[in-house]
């Protein structure tokens, strides 16, 4: 697996290339519950599949936590011969923005693309630097167990 990781001022951007086929790829990376499997201090419910549907982190340590409700308003899966692509809106009380996954059919596999873009309410600018940093590692592990998995 190819790891290459991109910034900019506002998003984290990870990319791999994987062995598997487009369309288990997209399954694993679209299984938001088994996100909260490798994300720290969380859980993951939803509700539904596609566009309309959503799903909610909560990520707490003991009595202290909070909601991540994000809402799917983009849902194309990939199959052999086509890209697949997902937009996930955040709408929380906490953190707000966007992430984009796209999964694409190559000669040995898929090459997967998620970028993210989220902020702190209430926090200006004084928490970028270090979200974008602890995002990168986060969700950079994320993909790759579950690629791996």
């Amino acid at each position: 697996m190819l790891a290459r990781v991109a910034l900019d001022v506002a998003s984290v951007r990870i990319e791999r290339d994987s062995v598997l086929p487009a369309t288990e790829a997209w399954r694993r990376l679209t299984d938001w519950q088994r996100h909260g499997d490798f994300i720290p201090f969380t859980t993951v419910t939803r509700s539904g599949a596609g566009v309309g549907s959503s799903f909610t982190a909560r990520t707490s340590l003991g009595p202290l936590g909070f909601d991540d409700p994000m809402h799917i308003t983009v849902w194309r899966p990939p199959d052999a011969d086509t890209v697949g692509h997902c937009r996930i809106e955040k709408r929380g009380r906490v953190i707000t923005g966007w992430a984009e996954l796209t999964v694409a059919p190559t000669p040995t596999g898929s090459r997967v693309r998620w970028d993210e873009a989220a902020s702190i309410r209430h926090t200006g600018k004084v928490l970028d630097r270090p979200s974008r940093s602890a995002s990168r590692w986060m969700f950079g592990r994320l993909v790759d167990r579950l690629l791996a998995d």
